[in-house]
This record gives C-alpha cells, structure tokens and sequence, in this order.
C-alpha cells in the first residue's frame, strides 16, 4: 500500500518523519507531498495530513476526486475537522493497516466558473465557495438560481455557499446554520446583506446553486485558498456537490461530531458558570 503524507509549509520535519518512519516500519511506502505544490495521486490508498483545517481540505481536493481515505493529524491549533492528535498518530496509523475504522462520507462541492455560457475555471472544494465583492464595487448584486429555478436578487458584500461539512467554518462565522456532516444539503449564507429579511437557506441535495453577478466585480475563492478568481458582471458560478464523496477516516463514534463542536468551537457551554 502507498499512502501520501500532506503536509503544510513549515511543519515540523521532525512530525513528518515520524509519520514516514512509522509507516514504513508497517511495510508501507510513504510519499511525502507538500500542500501547495500542484500534484495528482493516484494509486494510493491513504492520504494523510500533517497540519490543520487548511492542511486537510488540501488534502481532501487531492483525495476526494480519485475515491481515495483520507486521516488528518492536527499539528496546528483547532483541528475540527482532523481525527487524531499527534500523540495519537503511530496507534491510528496501526488501526488503518488493521481495517479497525470506519468510513464517514462528506460532500464536496464542484464549483464551475462560467463566462458567456462557457466554463472557464473549475475548482473542487470541501467547506465552501466564496463570491465576494472586490475592487470599485462597494455591494455586489447577485441573482440566485437553484435547480433551473429563480430565487431572487439580493444586495450584499458576497454570499457563500457550503457543504455541511463547511457549515461549521465561514459559513457559520457569517450567521449561517450548523448542518450534520453526513448531510448533503449545501447552504447558502448571504454576507452582510442590505435587506434584514435575506437570510441564509438550506437547498436539498442533487440541486444546482448558481450565483450570477449582476453588479460587480467580484472575486471567487474555494475553501479559503490563497488564489481566487475574477468574476466580471454577467458571469456566473454554478456550484453542485462533486459526483464523488469524501472518504474521512474515523475512529471515534458519529456522535463525537457533537462533543467536538462542544471542545473545539463551545457550543451548547454556558458563558456563566453555574
């Protein structure tokens, strides 16, 4: 078996080659990737992060496309969507070899660029896509459309439109609401809209959100990445759910999604102590 070590810049070697070490000493080949290098993996039957969030969503465009597990380490700070701490890695790594996990499957989000009816970028996500306003224009104006349907047009800073695995990261900064990760629903989260009455939407799955900007410019941006991408007025961003889920390594119970929103963000901790 071959697993891919994804790790961010600046990561501590001595982390990295203790997850390398640790593999092959399991008789498995271990390739080391850096995040922000552009790569394809294939034959691979692991990928697994060194680093946060950010390392792990880079990882998961990377893994998610090909069918391939994919286990995260938190090296960093919150590491809400990662499974094991460092200390925990050499056991996991045991578990995995040995089958004793299981599969949790998340959306991720196929977002297409489209300029006069023609693609133009195509960018695979797993939190969420961004369409924000940037340069001269102070709001943006974007018409909304979900499955051939029209919504309305609203006035905003931008809107976001989230799996329910990013329901917990900017959508849930900008007010949006907390979706069960197994969900396949994607939201979408108005940002800073003019009218109070816009807020944020649930759309079921298999359905096309698209957001076409009316009043630009705007910029489009997936899962946070450093590069966005220019939208001009008239073109639009069709965002759907990849044909492909992620494959996440697990082994703690479905119910720790609830006990991490509770360590990792403190929701449902009073403010006063009793």
């Amino acid at each position: 078996m071959k697993v891919f070590v994804v790790h961010a810049p600046g990561t501590d070697e001595t982390a990295v080659q203790h997850a390398i070490d640790g593999l092959e000493q399991q008789g498995v080949e271990a390739v080391e990737m850096h995040r922000d290098v552009p790569a394809e993996i294939k034959d691979a039957g692991l990928v697994l992060t060194l680093g946060g969030d950010g390392t792990f969503l880079a990882g998961a465009r990377l893994a998610a496309p090909h069918g391939i597990p994919i286990l995260g380490v938190n090296l960093g700070r919150l590491g809400f969507l990662t499974e094991l701490e460092t200390e925990g890695l050499q056991s996991g790594l045991r578990r995995f070899i040995a089958g004793d996990y299981r599969i949790e499957e998340r959306t991720m989000l196929q977002v297409t660029l489209l300029r006069q009816g023609r693609s133009v970028v195509q960018q695979v996500g797993l939190n969420e896509v961004v369409v924000d306003h940037t340069g001269e224009a102070r709001i943006l104006r974007l018409e909304i459309d979900v499955g051939g349907q029209a919504v309305g047009v609203i006035d905003a800073d931008g809107a976001i439109v989230a799996t329910a695995s990013g329901s917990t990261a900017y959508a849930l900064a900008s007010g949006g609401p907390i979706l069960e990760p197994s969900l396949e629903d994607l939201v979408l989260v108005p940002m800073s809209p003019f009218a109070l009455t816009v807020r944020p939407i649930v759309f079921a799955p298999n359905q096309d959100v698209t957001l076409t900007v009316v009043r630009g410019p705007a910029e489009m941006r997936v899962d946070g990445m450093r590069h966005g991408h220019a939208v001009a007025t008239g073109d639009s961003v069709r965002c759907g759910a990849h044909p492909r889920r992620l494959n996440v390594v697990r082994f703690s119970s479905p119910e720790s999604f609830y006990q991490r929103l509770a360590t990792k963000l403190g929701w449902g901790r009073p403010l006063v102590p009793k």
